[in-house]
């Protein structure tokens, strides 16, 4: 008998045999929510704290204009760098005819393999007048170019090129076709990349203090850790989550309604290769002066410094502790997010509603917010109601967590979304429990998303310096933290076998990226 044409349709949407989420996926989406409301209501408490009085008297202050300006002016000044180095570097790379440019996308790359603290260090290292707010601009701009120009560089090289070659056609030069059609398909990519980076330099931290500005992290810093004074740290905590609120606000306004997509699928084929002709040594002398500025320099002085500190002295032993260190807590932490952010991507991509939601958007505002701000938060709450939490492994474990989980949200949440719960539904038809049936059938299919978690996280965990700072047990050291008590105290060649074994950890990721894209094109 031939099937009939509804028997041939798609099938219908899954509808969960259960209404409601069990509660062992409930209770640690629960948590996640009440530990990501805790650095929003200890900014609140103590504003409320203070009162608006007090609390004007701690931010009008010319102390906290400085702050506000340095802030500022170092946010704009390296998104703007950052944009215009990221946009050029991505044009060069995928729509022109420079030799060489596969090599060029490589070694481009690698400044996104050293911390910026650590690049900072092998800056001051070098000069004393590197210190300053024109320092700090160009050190954090040559270290994160690369967060606007990897995703721009991709959303070249996957454009069609018909909506380009189709304003040629009537009359428009190459400029003409830039500005009207190429600009405005870059600009989402654009964007986003350098909202990440306007974010990093409202929140960072380790390398400003290395370099010797004073921001708003650095000072909350000082007020907590050397005059113990939380009512100003919270205040200017306070005053940093406005910018970051503000920030976020900008963008949403900025990015609007506006869709950039084309309809259709278009040619699978490439733009044509601009030829530059005569401008095809200053390309290369741009991408060469970059590498040299951007790696060339701190690799260069890091490599000295570990030269001159292995012939005075190489402590073995203290830089395998820190090593072994690092590595606990990074695993740790990786593991931690992977616990809670499958729960969290289930409940989202299975049931709907109010907790999924909020479960899904407050870790993406806590990752605007500096490490400080929530090491803080950890602190007060611990000291005041879980007081055998301070000082302990655990209490980082969490704050990691914290300021993660978005980056394993997303891979799980994507794969999540591809496994079919129907196939959970037959294996319990079939007498398996939920849990079984979760670990026989859905978990092979999500293994790879979360193993780019897990990774994603690990190399972050591995490089976290603020809340470690605050939050690690007395003794407790990692590779980031000795960096910068080294650097600190003047002592580059101490400090650099430390930022040598974190740039190996974290380059490996970055070399695949980067060869993957473009060596295997």
């Amino acid at each position: 008998m031939n099937p009939s044409p509804s028997s041939l349709a798609s099938p219908a949407p899954y509808v969960p045999r259960r209404k409601r989420p069990s509660i062992w996926l409930l209770l640690p989406v629960l948590l996640l929510v009440c530990l990501s409301l805790l650095p929003l209501l200890y900014v609140g408490l103590k504003a409320w704290q203070a009162g608006w009085t007090e609390a004007l008297h701690l931010l009008w202050r010319p102390y906290v204009l400085r702050l506000l300006s340095n802030t500022l002016l170092l946010m704009l000044g390296v998104t703007a760098a950052c944009a215009a180095i990221g946009l050029s570097l991505a044009w060069l790379l995928e729509r022109s005819d420079l030799p060489g440019r596969r090599i060029w996308g490589v070694v481009l790359c690698l400044p996104f393999a050293v911390p910026a603290f650590v690049s900072s260090f092998t800056w001051v290292s070098l000069s004393s007048g590197f210190e300053g707010l024109g320092g700090a601009i160009l050190v954090m701009t040559l270290s994160k170019y690369p967060l606007v120009f990897l995703p721009v560089a991709a959303t070249l090289r996957n454009l069609d090129p018909a909506l380009e070659e189709s304003a040629r056609t009537l009359g428009q030069n190459r400029w003409g076709v830039f500005r009207k059609i190429t600009l405005p398909l870059l600009w989402p990519s654009l964007l986003a990349g350098s909202l990440l980076i306007a974010l990093h330099m409202l929140v960072e931290f380790g390398a400003l203090s290395i370099i010797g500005l004073q921001t708003f992290t650095t000072a909350i810093y000082q007020q907590f850790e050397l005059e113990f004074s939380n009512a100003n740290a919270a205040m200017l905590s306070a005053a940093l989550l406005a910018l970051c609120l503000i920030l976020l606000g900008l963008e949403l306004r900025a990015r609007g309604k506006g869709r950039h997509v084309r309809t259709g699928q278009g040619a699978a084929r490439h733009a044509e290769q601009v030829r530059l002709g005569r401008w095809s040594a200053g390309g290369q002398i741009y991408c060469l002066l970059l590498t040299v500025i951007g790696s060339g320099i701190p690799l260069g002085m890091l490599a000295y410094w570990l030269a001159v500190g292995s012939s005075a002295a190489f402590p073995v032993a203290a830089i395998s502790e820190a090593l072994l260190s690092s590595l606990a807590l990074s695993l740790g932490g990786a593991g931690l997010c992977l616990m809670l952010a499958v729960p969290v991507g289930l409940l989202v991509v299975r049931f709907k509603g109010p907790l999924a939601l909020w479960a899904e958007r407050l870790p993406y505002l806590l990752h605007a917010l500096p490490g400080l701000v929530i090491a803080l938060t950890l602190v007060y709450f611990a000291l005041h109601y879980v007081p055998a939490l301070y000082q302990t492994s655990a209490l980082l474990l969490i704050a990691y967590a914290l300021l993660f989980l978005p980056l394993a949200q997303a891979p799980i949440r994507t794969a999540l979304n591809k496994a079919a719960p129907q196939l959970e539904e037959a294996a319990r038809t079939l007498g398996a429990s939920s849990f079984s049936a979760f670990c026989r059938v859905t978990l092979p299919i999500i293994f790879p998303a979360l193993g780019a978690a897990f990774a994603l996280v690990f190399l972050d965990a591995m490089k976290e310096l603020t809340a470690t700072l605050l939050l690690s047990p007395t003794g407790l050291n990692t590779l980031a933290t000795e960096v910068w008590a080294h650097t600190a105290n003047v002592e580059f060649a101490a400090a650099a076998p430390y930022a040598a074994l974190l740039i190996l950890v974290s380059g490996l990721p970055v070399y695949l990226l980067t060869t993957r894209m473009y060596l295997s094109r």
